[in-house]
């Protein structure tokens, strides 16, 4: 996979993040801030006249991804020169444009992924996709990211929870996208219980194995050239370089030794109190390293030599290599595949045409034998008539006398046989006729049963209306039969509510008249008590309080 091949994957997904209403096409405008940015990114110079030529403003309508692509290739990525920019700064570009779109992890749950995580295992996705479009993984390199992550966090990778996707019809045949992969990966199938930091950490060191073709990367100690003193210095491992920092950050560069099919590497015995040392032996220099163990130093010369292998080989990068052999791998096995059920299906239609020409065989022998057998009935038959015709002749032989002496008189018999026989004739042609009248009044009477037959189907129609109609009345006097019982009912309701209605009314008279009684009670007593005749004030008064008792039950009072 070459680097425009890698550009271009990342330059898709922004072209698509672009296209909002996902026909295909982008606007022109959007298109010239995209290829201002590319330039930007790519550190190449940015022609405006050849894009505004390009695009011309009297064009009509948005341009698909085909009108682009020649734009794109002849004054961006023909341009473009290897190792004069930073590839990841146009990752992050593309990224940025097509997850504000794509990208929608769940922020109110606690997801697994970080903002620099999805984007690590967008890139990882991309450069393990398959190069056609739209772009996806196939199970087998999604299994292979998978347990590179898992072994980055020293898990041991369990597939049972990813059964069900890598086993649909539609992820066997074209593969699975990015962003399912990113939502499964936030889902945390894969680490989940696993701490964010982990995670992160894991994904950086399989993003920088594979995207950044880092072989190996750790702390070694170092012997000077000059002052023959160890310090100890943070190495980074590439296919043909291997670098040294002063820190893990990797700002300091502190040199670079160049791999090449003169380097070789040389493990030495402990000796002033360092352990685990190693030569790296160049044309020009001979570096002197010890690291923290045998463990790291076994890897760290197996590295080396491997760098050293893929610089003579003229590989840049291992997992190119390796995703190069998978996928012929692949190829070979689907081939072998096909080749296995194209053999399978020539031994089908072999045996299927062997069991065919089996049965036509059984057929010819099964007709031979009832042939052999018709043929010897054959030649009895013929051998018993061959006998009985020459007893026949033999008889005639003899009878032939017989018969010429008797033929006048057969002849005569005869004759009264044929004038019987041409009676029978005339008798037989008379029957003849009186069957086909017969036949003729059969068929009228039938006509007349399928007349009738008719009339009754009408009749039946008829009482099927009558019945239906009779159906429809009954239904409406069930109607009104309901509605005049539910006014009934409303009737008797309402002569119940009057009945209590007046009930309450004779109660409250009733009440009425016991506080009147006792009122003129309490008027006599008064009168009794008090003396002499009220004045006509008190009486009023008095008047108006047994009123005041009485409105409560008769208002109109």
């Amino acid at each position: 996979m070459d680097l425009r091949s890698e550009l271009l994957k990342s330059i898709w997904y922004g072209f698509t993040a672009l296209d909002l209403e996902r026909s295909g096409k982008v606007s022109k405008s959007q298109l010239k801030v995209l290829s201002h940015n590319l330039c930007t990114v790519l550190c190449i110079p940015h022609d405006p006249v050849a894009l505004e030529e390009h695009f011309r403003d009297d064009d009509h309508g948005p341009v698909s991804s085909q009108g682009y692509m020649p734009y794109l290739n002849k004054y961006i990525l023909d341009k473009v020169v290897e190792g004069s920019f930073n590839k990841e700064d146009v990752d992050e570009l593309c990224w940025t444009l097509t997850a504000k779109k794509n990208y929608k992890p769940n922020r109110s749950s606690s997801t697994v992924l970080a903002e620099r995580d999805a984007f690590r295992l967008w890139c990882l996705f991309n450069f393990l996709s398959e190069d056609k479009y739209p772009l996806v993984m196939v199970p087998d390199e999604m299994e292979y990211l998978l347990k590179k992550i898992c072994t980055a966090m020293s898990l041991e990778f369990n597939c049972v929870e990813l059964e069900d996707i890598f086993s649909q019809d539609t992820v066997q045949q074209r593969g699975i996208t990015v962003w399912v992969f990113l939502e499964m990966m936030d889902a945390g199938k894969v680490a989940r219980g696993i701490d964010r930091s982990v995670i992160s950490m894991a994904l950086e060191e399989v993003y920088k194995e594979i995207v950044g073709d880092v072989l190996k990367e750790g702390y070694l100690w170092k012997r000077g050239q000059l002052r023959r003193n160890w310090k100890e210095r943070w190495f980074t491992l590439k296919p043909g370089n291997l670098f040294y920092y002063t820190r893990e950050d990797s700002k300091e560069c502190q040199g670079n030794i160049a791999l090449d099919g003169n380097c070789c590497v040389e493990v030495l015995p402990d000796r002033d109190g360092k352990r685990c040392m190693f030569y790296l032996k160049t044309l020009s220099k001979t570096y002197e390293m010890s690291s923290s163990d045998t463990k790291q130093r076994q890897e760290w010369t197996t590295a080396i030599q491997m760098a050293i292998r893929l610089h003579v080989e003229g590989k840049t990068s291992l997992h190119k290599d390796l995703k190069l052999k998978r996928h012929e791998h692949r190829e070979q096995r689907e081939k072998r595949q096909q080749a296995k059920e194209e053999e399978l299906q020539r031994l089908r239609a072999l045996q299927e045409e062997r069991e065919r020409k089996l049965a036509e065989l059984e057929l010819l022998r099964e007709a031979q034998k009832q042939a052999q057998v018709l043929l010897e009935q054959d030649e009895e038959r013929r051998r018993q008539q061959h006998e009985q015709l020459q007893q026949t002749l033999e008889v005639q032989l003899r009878e032939a006398e017989e018969v010429r002496i008797s033929m006048q008189a057969e002849m005569a018999l005869k004759e009264e046989e044929a004038e019987r026989q041409r009676k029978r004739i005339r008798e037989l042609e008379d029957m003849q006729k009186q069957q086909e009248e017969a036949l003729q009044q059969e068929i009228r009477a039938r006509l007349d049963e399928e007349a009738s037959r008719y009339a009754q189907a009408g009749l039946l129609a008829e009482e099927e209306e009558k019945m239906k109609a009779l159906l429809t009345l009954q239904e409406e006097q069930e109607e009104y039969i309901l509605k005049t019982q539910r006014q009934k009912q409303e009737l008797k309701q309402e002569m119940e509510a009057k009945s209590r209605a007046l009930d309450e009314a004779q109660r409250q008279l009733e009440e009425v008249r016991a506080n009147r009684h006792r009122v003129d009670q309490d008027l006599v007593v008064l009168l009794h008590h008090d003396g002499p005749m009220q004045s006509p004030h008190q009486l009023q008064a008095l008047h108006q309080s047994t009123c005041r008792c009485a409105a409560p039950f008769f208002p109109h009072l």
